[in-house]
């Protein structure tokens, strides 16, 4: 493999006279050397980071795009103009106007009433009918502008961020699984085939991202949903945007992995006094059946206080065997053939393990905790197969070889060692002292994993939180899963990546490395247009997910986004998507606040709303009055971003612990556009006047649909009840001077004084209200993969802080109202 700067690369290029052969094992590779991503967290990488883990499944999904260099090389097609592509695709005559309401000028000043009754969807793209139609989900793919400008120069006039927000395996309803012996994907770029390429004729079809001619092989000829032969663009996966293909072993380095769990236990005393033990036990053996597997399924159990326990569950045996390790300086596995058991041949010793677990430590005095040995103990056992380490800890590591260097060195390279062996580490933190998260953070992230954390959990202190973990355990023992799994984003020619952002590791220069992923996990990706796409009326991107289902398949799942391309700076503005750049602002924001400081952060922040509004009143707003003009597109964009340094990962002040804030930077960093849009601004509603206007029927029940509220004070009344969803948590506030009659339908106390005051549960009252409220619960929590807490907060001076905390007037933090924040944002344009 030989570096060349990008200047050298076209002299290279122009002196090779045979042609490079895809695929080939001795293919001769270029790679154009980029500056390395200053910080060097893989969490969110630019595309010019490598990995220092030998691996070869970047390999598998079949390369990366080739590039400009590289398409020119290989492909001796006319790069098609406008009007060629619309005709190939059928024409866009018919394509309406941009919508005017989303350019019409809004002043930010005057106009308080912003929000809309009902939660913000995503803005359509201006295709035709039959694109849209086609075109990828929203919750699954999404980009930052619905309008992609033609120009990087364009793109800065408006300064407006290009990225897009992907969820690419989250839980769906329906997916085309496609069984083939071959898998169509273009020769240069390998794109696979998707709705937006074009059929020149029945024998040849045109990939929509780098525009090779390419022939369609004889098997794709035959329909199988028709079950007619010569319809080659009636396919499902010519039909259908977001498909999954069941793999080949072209696709496989090795056969595929089994189901593997191992769960690695602390058994200290801060451990079984919080009560998380017991839960986790009486969780585990309810769900044991439900765990996604098949008969290969292996499980493992490790605990560790000051010493590390392993345990044989080989099925000849009649109990459960610890094995005791308290060499914690120099770890090592004490038998390599019982740790790891078949889950459904040693069954029944699970089970008994998981029953007598929490009372075999019950009455232990071990205070000390050898976290680091023991996820030594957990990567050299599960080395040989790879798969899932669940995590579970409750204090700061007090021993062991962490402890003798950098924290965050050792757990940042066992991460990378994690991943290499497609090794997943979760970590579930449940503590309320300082664990320090921004070290151990690092295990899931580089090695591709989740992070949940507990901060109160005590089974006394706080069953509401308690109940919460076992709710997330259930959800996360269960949930779908896929084991050495690589994804690759691809773009249209002259878009490219430029940064990552999620729980991952980049294994080549657009290739992330995925130990294990979820169907909660989400990724952002910051974009840059490199060459003009004036010749081109659409951009596309797709996303290929290749990984090993828990029933030991190989697949491949696809999902595919168009857009159109504009020339226009006022339809790059009326195509924004303000939700999705507040998300990827979000990203952007905690890496600045990592790599520089958190008020640079901030000040970005401030920055991009004052940026974007200003080059909209300077470039396409023609109104001279004065005030703080806005496209509607856009209006709502002040109020996310003052919401967003309201956050916990970004807020100023002392009173946030540094683990809660590590923490919220990392649910940012690795969750889906709709969990972060929930904690940002959450959801307010009035309760005590709802109707069954608009109401949805669901299952012989009706779902009241009360309209959204601003997150002001001058919205509450001491005479309603509130209810404020914030994503993990429902906050339900009863004003000093609600109505009796609510407060006893629908909490069963008499009045306001008789409300407890830690009520974290709605009763279930035979009374419409009651039902009413129930109902709409149900629905809201239905909406998200994990569990919500509620808490019922009176109207008084005790009571407020934790609701209030979350109005964008709020000024604890040294935080701006809304209108003081619009003011700043009018002061630094005028400037």
């Amino acid at each position: 493999m030989f570096y060349f700067s990008p200047a050298s690369m076209s002299k290279v290029l122009q002196s090779c006279t045979k042609p490079l052969k895809d695929n080939s094992s001795s293919q001769l590779c270029f790679v154009l050397h980029l500056p390395p991503f200053s910080g060097g967290d893989s969490s969110s990488t630019t595309t010019g980071s490598a990995s220092p883990v030998p691996n070869s499944y970047d390999s598998l999904e079949g390369g990366s795009y080739p590039g400009t260099y590289f398409t020119q090389l290989l492909t001796s097609n006319p790069f098609p103009n406008m009007s060629q592509l619309s005709a190939a695709l059928g024409g866009l005559s018919g394509v309406p106007e941009l919508e005017v309401e989303a350019l019409r000028p809004v002043n930010l000043l005057q106009e308080r009433n912003l929000l809309p009754h009902q939660p913000l969807d995503a803005p359509e793209p201006n295709l035709s009918a039959d694109l849209k139609k086609a075109n990828c989900s929203p919750d699954t793919f999404r980009c930052t502008l619905t309008n992609i400008p033609q120009t990087q120069a364009l793109l800065n006039k408006a300064r407006l961020p290009l990225g897009l927000l992907l969820h690419p395996f989250r839980d769906l309803a329906q997916l085309p699984v496609i069984t083939s012996n071959t898998i169509v994907r273009c020769r240069s770029c390998r794109t696979y085939i998707n709705p937006f390429v074009s059929f020149l004729d029945q024998r040849r079809w045109k990939c929509n991202l780098c525009y090779r001619v390419n022939d369609v092989p004889d098997e794709f000829m035959y329909n199988p949903v028709t079950r007619s032969y010569g319809e080659p663009h009636k396919r499902p996966e010519v039909q259908n945007s977001t498909v999954e293909f069941i793999a080949s072993s072209d696709y496989m380095l090795r056969p595929p992995q089994p189901a593997v769990y191992l769960f690695v236990l602390d058994v200290s005393h801060n451990a079984v006094e919080g009560g998380y033990l017991n839960v986790f036990c009486h969780t585990l053996l309810e769900n044991l059946d439900k765990m996604p597997g098949d008969t290969r399924t292996r499980v493992g159990f490790i605990t560790f206080n000051s010493t590390i326990h392993f345990y044989n569950l080989h099925e000849s045996l009649s109990q459960p065997q610890m094995l005791v390790v308290s060499d914690i300086d120099d770890i090592f596995i004490p038998t390599h053939d019982s740790l790891l058991v078949n889950l459904k041949e040693s069954r029944a010793l699970v089970r008994v393990l998981l029953t007598s677990l929490h009372s075999m430590f019950s009455q232990t005095r071990e205070t000390h905790s050898a976290l680091g040995p023991a996820l030594q103990a957990a990567y050299k056992l599960m080395s040989p197969t790879g798969g899932r380490v669940s995590v579970f800890q409750t204090q700061l590591p007090t021993l062991g070889p962490v402890l003798s260097h950098t924290a965050t060195d050792f757990y940042k390279k066992l991460a990378l060692d994690c991943s290499g062996q497609q090794i997943g580490v979760d970590l579930f933190l449940l503590s309320s002292q300082y664990s320090d998260l921004a070290s151990l953070a690092c295990m899931s992230k580089f090695s591709a994993g989740s992070i949940f954390y507990y901060p109160s959990l005590h089974h006394v202190h706080n069953p509401a939180q308690l109940d919460k973990f076992q709710k997330d355990l259930e959800r996360y023992l269960t949930r779908k899963i896929g084991f050495e799994a690589v994804m690759r984003i691809r773009c249209t020619k002259g878009l490219s990546i430029h940064t990552f952002h999620g729980n991952f590791f980049v294994r080549s220069t657009d290739l992330l490395s995925l130990a294990n992923i979820n169907p909660d996990s989400g990724f952002a990706v910051q974009m840059s247009i490199e060459e003009s796409l004036a010749d081109t009326s659409l951009a596309c991107f797709q996303s290929a997910l290749l990984y090993t289902s828990s029933k030991g398949k190989r697949r491949i799942r696809v999902h595919t986004l168009c857009l159109p391309v504009v020339s226009q700076l006022s339809d790059v503005y009326a195509g924004a998507d303000v939700q999705a750049i507040t998300c990827l602002l979000a990203n952007m924001a905690i890496d600045r606040s990592i790599s520089s400081s958190l008020s640079d952060a901030r000040d970005a922040l401030m920055n991009a709303v004052v940026d974007s509004l200003s080059a909209y009143k300077n470039t396409v707003s023609n109104i001279q009055q004065s005030g703080l003009i806005a496209p509607a597109a856009l209006c709502l964009f002040p109020l996310y971003v003052l919401a967003l340094l309201k956050q916990k990962a970004l807020r100023m002040g002392t009173s946030t612990k540094l683990d809660e804030r590590v923490f919220a930077m990392c649910e940012f960093k690795s969750q889906p556009l709709q969990q972060i849009m929930r904690a940002v601004h959450p959801d307010l509603y009035r309760l005590d006047t709802m109707s069954d206007q608009g109401a949805l029927h669901l299952n012989d029940c009706i779902v009241p649909q009360p309209h959204l509220l601003h997150l002001t004070a001058e919205k509450l009344t001491r005479e309603g009840a509130f209810l404020m969803d914030c994503g993990s948590v429902f906050y339900l506030w009863i004003g000093k001077c609600c109505n009796d009659v609510f407060i006893r339908d629908v909490l069963g106390c008499p009045n306001h004084a008789s409300i407890p005051p830690s009520m974290t549960q709605i009763p279930e009252l035979e009374t419409p209200l009651s039902e009413r409220l129930r109902a709409l619960l149900a629905w809201l929590q239905d909406s998200r993969p994990f569990s919500s807490t509620l808490h019922v907060v009176k109207d008084d001076a005790t009571a407020k802080t934790s609701f209030f905390q979350h109005l964008v007037e709020d000024r604890s933090e040294s935080a701006l109202s809304y209108y003081e924040f619009l003011l700043h944002i009018q002061q630094q344009m005028s400037k």
